[in-house]
């Protein structure tokens, strides 16, 4: 759908809803754990191209168990498999949700600073004649203050 003026509400029981239906989410997924940087860069990565040889590896595994070694499971690497194409599944949905999520928020956020600024404008106008209205427009002007104070970009000619 093209991006139009959004005009939509959430009222808090609508939050309150939502906010319940992720944290049935997450129980429905008592696994799930949070990994640090340090241990995001020491594991083995599976990528798309790399499920196709995880299922083939599956299957070698199924059918020569012979060859393998007592000590390894290979029920486990059935399980594992089966979470990761549950759970790639899953992450498709969920990054498209976020992302709708991330883009509409972008979108009514844009268009309440737009609307905003011209308050502002109207403010500091008004604030010339009208009592009262020029602390109304120091305090909006506070949001411009630190741009102000910022050296200008300058461009080089490289």
């Amino acid at each position: 759908m093209a991006y139009q003026n959004i005009a939509a509400t959430l009222s808090p029981q609508d939050i309150q809803e939502i906010k319940a239906a992720l944290q049935t989410v997450q129980r429905k997924m008592p696994f799930l754990i949070t990994l640090s940087t340090e241990e995001r860069r020491k594991l083995v990565k599976m990528g798309d191209k790399s499920l196709a040889f995880v299922n083939n590896s599956v299957t070698a595994a199924q059918s020569n168990r012979e060859i393998l070694p007592a000590s390894f499971d290979v029920e486990e690497l059935i399980r594992d498999y089966q979470l990761a194409s549950a759970l790639t599944e899953l992450l498709i949905s969920v990054q498209q949700l976020a992302e709708q999520v991330d883009d509409t928020l972008m979108a009514v956020g844009s268009e309440a600073m737009t609307s905003s600024l011209t308050v502002y404008d109207y403010v500091k106008t008004a604030s010339k004649k009208t009592p009262g209205l020029k602390t109304v427009a120091e305090q909006l002007g506070e949001r411009f203050k630190a741009i102000k104070g910022r050296p200008a970009k300058t461009t080089s000619g490289s």
